[in-house]
């Protein structure tokens, strides 16, 4: 097979996720190679297969070439597949500026709330920095859905931007976070998409879990559900 893309554990990897999204909306066969993180920040057996020593890592068996940063992947899967990205000049624009935003900021929600799709956890009132970040999903995916006319964040078709955010659909899943109006209405499709349940129920499904993930999560809050029970 062409393509190999290692990930960490479906639970908690939203880096991960956003590549894996990307693939399976294209309906690109890949050998899926699932890495389970070991307690600690480190992980020193990743640097076997990426450089960075980190998941996602994508390897090419066609030119031996090996990407190893979630955005990266994506562009290079576009180079060949240019439907993961809009055709119109606008939209793909947007779409690039949104991504290239949700890979580089919106640190407060990535900090604060860690992915779980496992989890149901009572947030409590969001921190200023978080509801900054809350603010602004709801400005950006409005005027996404708002210029291009939706469903998805650049137009009629699932693209990378989509893929991007998919984490931040499980987050506020999570984490009990509702946005307004047609924000929260593409939260809700984007959390219904069939790659990103299915990427869900996989990690639902997961019996291994890591203690500094769960923990970072938790934060000493309340669990409300449990879903792997």
């Amino acid at each position: 097979m062409k393509y190999t893309l290692y990930i960490g554990n479906k639970r908690y990897s939203s880096w991960s996720m956003r590549p894996w999204v990307v693939l399976k909306a294209l309906n690109i066969p890949f050998e899926e190679k699932l890495q389970f993180f070991k307690p600690g920040l480190r992980q020193p057996d990743f640097l076997a297969f990426s450089p960075s020593g980190k998941v996602p890592c994508l390897h090419d068996s066609s030119t031996s070439i090996v990407i190893w940063d979630s955005l990266a992947i994506c562009e290079y899967i576009a180079e060949a597949n240019p439907t993961a990205w809009p055709a119109e000049a606008a939209a793909r624009a947007f779409a690039r500026c949104a991504s290239a935003e949700m890979h580089s900021g919106f640190s407060a929600i990535r900090d604060e709330c860690s992915m779980n799709v496992g989890l149901r956890i009572e947030l409590g009132t969001p921190s200023e920095a978080l509801q900054r970040d809350i603010d602004r999903f709801n400005t950006l995916f409005k005027e996404g859905l708002g210029k291009f006319g939706g469903p998805w964040l650049a137009g009629k078709e699932f693209t990378i931007v989509d893929a991007m955010f998919a984490p931040i659909a499980s987050r506020c899943k999570t984490y009990g976070i509702v946005l307004d109006g047609e924000a929260r209405e593409y939260v809700e499709r984007l959390f219904e998409y069939p790659a990103v349940q299915e990427w869900v129920r996989d990690g639902i499904r997961e019996t291994q879990t890591e203690p500094f993930h769960e923990e970072d999560c938790l934060r000493g809050r309340k669990v409300l559900e449990d879903l792997t029970e």
